[in-house]
């Protein structure tokens, strides 16, 4: 799995892309949430579920179909009082589904584990992205383990391979809406 600081950093470039929304750090926060609470699914190794089951790890919970559940829910109660239909309310689902969904897709960039359930429950094959896009260092998955060599090694790989990129994206944007405000 990537970290949850690389999963934070994507939901935060995706944010900083999408049109201004009133009530950002509610927003970019629920987006972190989305982006980060998929590996929250580690807890059902203690809960009897074997890597491979269908709500393993990367399994269910990193799935696009609960991406999707979690981005309505959320803005459900969240933004409860914006019309279900409303171009504000799509445009908050689909962000929260793009930062959730993100998780999956930076999991399927790494080095290491079994791959990524996106079609789960319906499928339980489990996906990487093809050879040459697997450059991302597997982080461990215990917080002791983290604050070491392996750790470290995993922070530079996530700098250079998503951070980078994220940097680009997020100048870029900043430059355009600079642009666009002068003329």
């Amino acid at each position: 799995m990537a970290s949850a600081f690389t999963h934070a950093l994507v939901a935060y470039t995706i944010g900083k892309v999408y049109p201004k929304r009133r009530h950002l750090f509610k927003l970019f926060a629920l987006g972190v949430f989305c982006a980060v609470i998929p590996d929250a699914d580690v807890l059902m190794f203690k809960l009897g579920y074997d890597y491979g089951h269908v709500l393993g790890h990367r399994g269910f919970f990193h799935s696009l179909l609960f991406s999707f559940l979690m981005a309505v829910v959320l803005t459900r109660i969240f933004y409860y009082k914006t019309a279900w239909f409303s171009k504000t309310s799509l445009l908050i689902i689909s962000y929260l589904f793009l930062c959730a969904a993100s998780h999956g897709l930076l999991d399927a960039m790494t080095t290491g584990g079994k791959g990524v359930a996106f079609f789960a429950p319906f499928d339980n094959t489990r996906y990487f992205m093809p050879e040459s896009w697997r450059v991302i260092k597997v982080s461990p998955m215990s917080i002791s383990r983290f604050f070491s060599e392996w750790g470290w090694r995993v922070i530079k790989s996530e700098a250079f391979w998503v951070g980078i990129p994220c940097l680009v994206v997020l100048t870029i944007t900043g430059l355009v809406r600079r642009l666009a405000g002068k003329s």
